[in-house]
């Protein structure tokens, strides 16, 4: 049910818009303010999903209104009311974050579709808030041990600038967890996260993946495809695995990160882009450097930051919260029921090696959910791991 603020110093307004919204749905909940101070003042006890709030009135008016509504309550909509001599006003409350303005007598069905699309509206944000919770539930780092409160210190430092981050350490670290840390905590966390898996794409691909193709490039190239770095403008371009990135492509990077340029496969023109670039690898680049594997230029570029993830064996102390964790998330997404770790099941485990790292302790609680009894017993866990 939609909760509605109606702002107007007339009565007779009000009681016009009352009646119009009631009669288009009974089941809105509708307020009435009959001045600025008291629309801010009832702001504290509810929430409003929309305000039809008028210009001029005594007191506080219409804009200081919809000033103090965008800074406590930004999900709100705002509608401004606006009598004939109003519109400049209106239009510079548009600027300020109204979602429209109507003009008065307000037409009815102008009315009705601008109150149904600013509450669509109000719902999408809602929803789109709800889905990136979700998100950033599912990439959170759980842990508290010395180990992890260095890289989320480290984290929080560079976040906001458009530093370069070179991430490495074994797989199944979590070295996509901090790079997607990185993006949300950056200013360029309303724009796009885009991943490309290095090991996984093949040589002669690499560079149609990372810079985009123009059709008839190659055989299969039947239309134009934008590659990651176009597609990661504004945003950031995180490249997993680059110590397995072939030379040429490597050579392509190097261009893009000094110049913000890439030329597509079988184009002839640059494409600016505005990209911030982390890379991972679990690797040791300097020995692909020696080697004559990596280009050292392109890692110089790559490293003006380096954060090491940690082994799941130096930081066993978050084990336990690992397995909590892991174990309302496995029952989430399975439907299986919860279950518990007896706590000399917990002790085993914090001594095992895990080459394999968290990926490995998430599988061995997804297995132990399945086969184990509830408390999953010390015996359980020697038998299955």
């Amino acid at each position: 049910m939609a909760r509605i603020l109606i702002v107007e110093d007339e009565r007779a307004i009000r009681k016009v818009l009352r009646d119009i919204l009631l009669n288009e749905n009974k089941s809105y909940q509708i307020d009435e303010a009959e001045n600025g101070q008291q629309a801010i003042d009832m702001a504290g006890d509810n929430f409003y999903d929309l305000l039809l709030c008028d210009i001029k009135m005594p007191g506080k008016d219409g804009v200081e209104v919809l000033r103090y509504y965008r800074e406590h309550s930004p999900d709100t909509q705002v509608v401004m009311i606006s009598g004939h001599g109003d519109m400049d006003t209106a239009i510079e409350c548009i600027k300020s974050g109204a979602y429209d303005y109507l003009s008065k007598p307000p037409d009815l069905n102008r009315l009705l579709n601008t109150v149904r699309n600013a509450l669509d509206r109000k719902n999408l944000i809602v929803e789109n808030k709800i889905l990136k919770k979700k998100i950033n539930r599912q990439y959170q780092m759980v842990g508290e041990s010395p180990a992890l409160q260095v890289v989320r210190e480290m984290i929080d430092k560079i976040a906001p600038t458009d530093a370069r981050v070179l991430i490495t350490g074994s797989n199944g670290t979590g070295k996509e967890l901090v790079a997607r840390q990185i993006h949300e905590k950056s200013n360029r966390n309303s724009g796009p996260f885009v991943e490309v898996n290095c090991a996984a794409i093949p040589s002669e691909l690499i560079e149609s993946e990372l810079f985009g193709h123009k059709k008839g490039a190659f055989t299969s190239a039947v239309k134009d495809r934008k590659g990651k770095f176009e597609l990661a403008d504004g945003g950031t371009l995180f490249l997993d695995e680059i110590g397995d990135m072939s030379l040429s492509a490597q050579a392509k990077v190097l261009r893009a990160l000094q110049e913000n340029k890439i030329t597509p496969v079988g184009g002839d023109k640059d494409i600016n882009v505005d990209v911030r670039v982390i890379a991972a690898t679990n690797k040791n680049l300097q020995e692909e450097i020696a080697k004559g594997n990596f280009r050292e230029d392109l890692y110089h570029r790559l490293s003006v930051i380096i954060i090491r993830m940690p082994t799941l064996a130096e930081r066993r102390d978050d084990i336990p919260l690992l397995i909590d964790y892991f174990t309302k998330k496995i029952s989430e997404e399975q439907g299986l029921p919860p279950k518990k770790f007896a706590p000399d099941a917990v002790k085993h485990l914090q001594g095992l090696p895990w080459t394999g790292n968290i990926r490995e302790l998430r599988n061995v609680v997804e297995r132990l959910m399945i086969l184990g009894s509830n408390p999953v017993t010390l015996d359980e866990a020697r038998q299955y791991v």
